[in-house]
This record gives structure tokens, sequence and C-alpha cells, in this order.
């Protein structure tokens, strides 16, 4: 007899119960030493935070005084991230924990709305007017476009939630939170006016950006480009034929010759609609590979936000100029 090695759906739902049930009773319960561990003279302050974008704020604000995780490595989409039972623990452990919120994080609201009884749970966008926000159809808050980071203003934003919450939750190195700050606040005034300076240098017929989804909403608006996407802002929505169709119509019809991919999203929807484009007789390239929903590899330079932004500023403005 010959048993299949696959279990079946009966025996996978009960494996699922039993792991929401252990996850739920860890961030009830709590598995850490303490509320207070990490703070002066108990070492350094603990922070977790969901992307690679905002742990690399907490880093730069925080220096010596925090030790910083992230959960979302490069190339990772938070979309679609749901946690591992490692990254439970690891949040369950953080004196202070910072995440985008606006929905990006999407799989893991439930777990922040119980967290934030027991420790500082941040959201990043907190402090960013609703009129400032993009939305889509659909209505509720569900609807705001959560990729706040492509405009570098509303990411001094963030920096300075993230500068006060640690200054409220260790306030005796908020000296050196404060001036950690301030000048990273002045690299980001100034990755800001480099943003503005570049894109004013394609023609202004030239200034179509085409890309897998539409993460780049904020980008546009803020910078002067026109943006559209294959995908909506959540690449958790699927796509059809009819959206094939209507990009490789839309690209055929402004003669756009480049198109972007992502590092974070598959390539293969990008690449359908060049291929039609082709079949009508209009050649379309990729004009390079963009960081999204993720940064680069840690250690390199687009393992940091500036260095992000910077590389998909010049591929944007090598591509289409």
């Amino acid at each position: 007899m010959r048993f299949s090695k696959k279990p079946n759906s009966a025996i996978k739902r009960f494996i699922m119960t039993l792991l929401f049930l252990a996850v739920s009773a860890l961030l009830v319960t709590g598995c850490g030493t303490g509320e207070n561990d990490g703070l002066a003279g108990k070492g350094k302050l603990k922070v977790t935070a969901t992307t690679g974008m905002i742990a690399d704020v907490a880093q730069e604000i925080g220096g010596e005084d925090v030790a910083v995780t992230g959960l979302m490595g490069s190339g990772v989409d938070p979309h679609l991230y749901k946690a591992s039972y490692g990254d439970v623990k690891k949040l369950d452990r953080a004196d202070i924990i910072f995440y985008n919120g606006l929905h990006l994080e999407g799989k893991m609201a439930e777990m922040f709305e119980k967290l934030e009884k027991r420790k500082p749970t941040v959201a990043i966008s907190s402090r960013i007017p609703e009129s400032d926000l993009r939305s889509f159809p659909g209505g509720g808050s569900q609807s705001h476009d959560p990729h706040i980071w492509f405009n570098v203003k509303m990411w001094i934003s963030a920096a300075e939630v993230i500068r006060d919450s640690l200054i409220e939750k260790d306030p005796v190195h908020a000296e050196g939170y404060q001036a950690r700050a301030a000048a990273y606040i002045g690299k980001l005034e100034e990755l800001d006016r480099y943003a503005t300076e570049q894109i004013r240098a394609i023609p202004e017929e030239r200034r179509i950006l085409v890309t897998a989804h539409d993460a780049f909403g904020y980008f546009g608006d803020e910078y002067g480009l026109e943006v559209t996407g294959l995908q909506g802002m959540n690449t958790m929505s699927e796509y059809g034929s009819r959206d094939v169709s209507s990009l490789r119509d839309f690209l055929v019809e402004n003669k756009i010759k480049a198109v972007f991919i992502e590092s974070s999203v598959p390539k293969k929807a990008i690449e359908s609609v060049i291929q039609g484009a082709r079949s009508m007789g209009h050649e379309v390239t990729i004009g390079g590979e963009l960081f999204s929903d993720a940064m680069g590899e840690a250690g390199t330079v687009e393992g940091t936000y500036i260095g992000m932004v910077r590389h998909n500023v010049d591929t944007i403005v090598q591509a289409l100029r």
C-alpha cells in the first residue's frame, strides 16, 4: 500500500490551529524578561522593525544606544509576508516595535493589535495627514497607498516619529537620539533635492514611469512623473489578460521605450507586456531594476534607504532621459 506524502486537509487545519494558538499565547503572555529590558544600565534598547527601510532609519537615529532587528530582508514583499514563529519571538523580546502601517503588513495587523497592549508598537506613518495620502477605490482605511517612503518628505515625518518614540521609551539617551536624527534628516533633505533636480533632467514628454505594480505613486506626485503599474498598489491584487492588454496599448500609444522591473516582484508579469508590445511592432526594453517594497542586500549601498532611493532615481533618469 502506498501512502500520500501530503497530509490531508483536516490534518493541515489541525496543525495550523495549533500554531495559531501557540503564537497567540506567546503574544498575550510574553516570553521576554520584561518591559524595561534594554534601557540605560541594562544594555541597549531592543528595537524590532518590519521592513528594511524602517530598520535602517531606526539604526541611523538609535546609533550605539539601540540593537535593531529587521524582520523582512532584501527582496521580501511585505504585502504577502507572514510572520514566522521566530519573528513572533523577536517581536515579543523587543522593547519597542516600528511598523509601516497603512496595511502594508496586512497579514500582521492582528499581531500588532495584541502587542500594542503590552509595549510601544508604533506605526511610522501615523503623523502623515490623511489628506496627503494617496487612495484607491474601495473606501475605508485599507484604501490608502502605504508606499510613503518614496516621498522623501514623508519619510522625514517617519524619521521624526521614530526619534520621538525612542526618546519617550529611553529618555536617558534623548540627546543622542536628537543629534543623530537632526544629522540624518539633513541627509534626507539633501536626497529630496537630488531627486527633484535629477528627474527634471528627463524631457517632460518622457517622464512616464511604468512598473510591475503601482508602488511609485508618491514618487511620481512629488517629483513630476506620470506613473502606471500592471498591478495595483498591493501585490496581493491579481492582474489578468485585460490588464496586460491595457498596459501594452498604453506603451504603444505613448511610444514608451523603457519599463522597469522590481526587486521584490516577479518580472514575468511585466515581460508579458513587453512581448505584447513587440507583437504590435513596438520595441520596449527593460530600463533597469528598481527597489520598491524592499531595499538591496545588506552591506551594499542599495541596502540603505538613501542608497536605495538614489539608485532608483539614477536608474530611471538613465533609461528615460
